[in-house]
Order: C-alpha cells, then sequence, then structure tokens
C-alpha cells in the first residue's frame, strides 16, 4: 500500500522530492518505492526529462486504476469513522442549488435516513471522480460527464428579472443585462425565444447567482435568473419579472456518480430521496 501510495503522489506531482515532502518521507525513500514497484511490474512506469518526472503510457494507465481504488478504500475509511452505522455520502454542490434549493429540504432526508452522514463541498465545474473523494455531484449542463452515471433533477427556467424601480423608469429592451460568466450564451438563447434585440450589448459579469440577484435588486440592470431562485423574491416584491415576458428552459440540474458506484448504500439512499423532490 505504501509503495501505491507513493506512486500516485509522484504521479499527480511530477517530482520525486515534492511526493516526498506530501508523504513526509525522504527523497530516496520515495524513489526506492518507485524503483521497486517498477521492478515488480517489469515495467517503465516513468520517463525523466530534466529532473521531473512524466507518466509513460502503462503508467498513465495504471496510475488511473490505482487512484479509483485509494479513492474507494479513502471514502470507505471516512465512511466507518464520521457514521460507522449507517455511512456517508461526500457530495459536491453547486452554490446556488446546493443553498437555495437542496439545503431546505435536507431535513426531510435526514428524518427518513438517520443513520446517514452528508458531507458537502462546493465544486463549480466538473471534475475528474478519480482525483476526488465525492461520492456524487450536483452538475448543471444537458450532458453528465464522461465515465459517469446521472440522475436529471429538475429543469432550470430562466427568468428576466429587475428592481420594480428601474422598470418604471426604463424601457425593458434598453436595460443594462447582467450575466453570469458560466451562462454565456444565456442572453443569446433567451432574447430569441422572447423576439428582443442585440443580446451581445455590454453587461456586468458575474461568477455568482447570490450577487448577481443583489445586483438586480439594487438596480443595476436586469438579470436572467433560474425561476426556484427568484420566484420568492418576486412574490416579496424585491424583484419583478419583466412583463410580456416568457420563461426559458436552457439546461437541466443532474445528480451524477461514477459508473458502476451508484449501488452504494448511502448514495442510493440519497438517489431515492431525490427522486420524491423532483
Amino acid at each position: 500500500m505504501s509503495t501505491l501510495i507513493a506512486f500516485e503522489a509522484v504521479a499527480r506531482l511530477g517530482s520525486v522530492t515534492e511526493a516526498a515532502g506530501e508523504l513526509n518521507l525522504t527523497q530516496s525513500a520515495v524513489s526506492r518505492q518507485i524503483q521497486k514497484l517498477e521492478d515488480q511490474l517489469g515495467s517503465q512506469l516513468f520517463e525523466r526529462q530534466r529532473k521531473r518526472l512524466f507518466l509513460t503510457a502503462h503508467g498513465a494507465r495504471y496510475v488511473s486504476e490505482i487512484r479509483a481504488a485509494l479513492n474507494q478504500i479513502n471514502n470507505a475509511t471516512m465512511a466507518l469513522r464520521t457514521n460507522p452505522d449507517g455511512g456517508s455520502v461526500n457530495l459536491a454542490i453547486l452554490p446556488s442549488l446546493g443553498t437555495h434549493w437542496l439545503a431546505p429540504r435536507l431535513p426531510d432526508f435526514f428524518a427518513s435516513n438517520p443513520g446517514i452522514t452528508l458531507n458537502m463541498s462546493t465544486r463549480i465545474e466538473p471534475f475528474d471522480f478519480a482525483y476526488e473523494s465525492f461520492h456524487a455531484a450536483l452538475h448543471y449542463g444537458r450532458l453528465a460527464w464522461p465515465g459517469t452515471e446521472s440522475m436529471k433533477l429538475l429543469d432550470e427556467q430562466m427568468v428576466a428579472v429587475a428592481s420594480p424601480k428601474l422598470i418604471q423608469v426604463n424601457g425593458m429592451q434598453d436595460l443594462p443585462r447582467l450575466s453570469l460568466q458560466t451562462r454565456a450564451y444565456a442572453w443569446e438563447e433567451w432574447s430569441k425565444d422572447n423576439g428582443w434585440g442585440d443580446a451581445t450589448q455590454p453587461a456586468m459579469v458575474f461568477d455568482q447567482f447570490a450577487t448577481m440577484m443583489r445586483a438586480a435588486q439594487s438596480g443595476l440592470g436586469v438579470a436572467l435568473m433560474p425561476d426556484y431562485l427568484v420566484d420568492d423574491e418576486i412574490a416579496r416584491g424585491t424583484l419583478v419579472e419583466l412583463p410580456e415576458t416568457l420563461r426559458v428552459r436552457m439546461g437541466a440540474y443532474l445528480l451524477v456518480w461514477p459508473e458502476g458506484t451508484g449501488d452504494y448504500p448511502a448514495l442510493a439512499a440519497l438517489r431515492r430521496w431525490l427522486e420524491t423532490q423532483t
């Protein structure tokens, strides 16, 4: 096991020295581990170029399998430590969906699954499950990631909203358009369905829906927001949906998990519960 851990660290960092520092070992000890592994396998795992190590084709194929196995062992260990009776799910969440859609529903999940621990961390971009300790992730898009299975949670309906005062004193199509960094195409698609003009005019760009919604409430412009985020604000009167405009479906939220791992009991319980929430 120690040899495989050393191999994975060197493969990831590309340096025996850096791997030794991470593992709190000497450089010579890590070098011996790599040499031992190559001797056992009868195959060269690295090519040495200017004091850096690069995986050979055999090494790249081998480390992907080893990394998945090490993550599985790590997940099992964490699950037993944190919740020996029920298991745990390490879930990557999107900030807005996790805060405004998932979190308010979680008391029901824990009430019906009292033995399960749910550990959540934010990830806003797709990632390789082999390099992370997550069992599953909440994902936005039209397709799941390669090497994963998925379950659709809900469609995203985009709503054009602005502050009531801004609507009163401006023509709608002249309002500054607020954009989200990860939805660069949103205004163009929404405008086509609503018969608006050029959607490429300058706009403020944000990296989080929450910040963009606050900007819209402050009168800085009109924002395209998911309905689950703004319906309550519309009801409160802090935002107004632009009159005579359509809500446009642009994508969906998915639960994704690595292929072949969906039967893990705690994850299966989460999936069954999510099916009742959509």
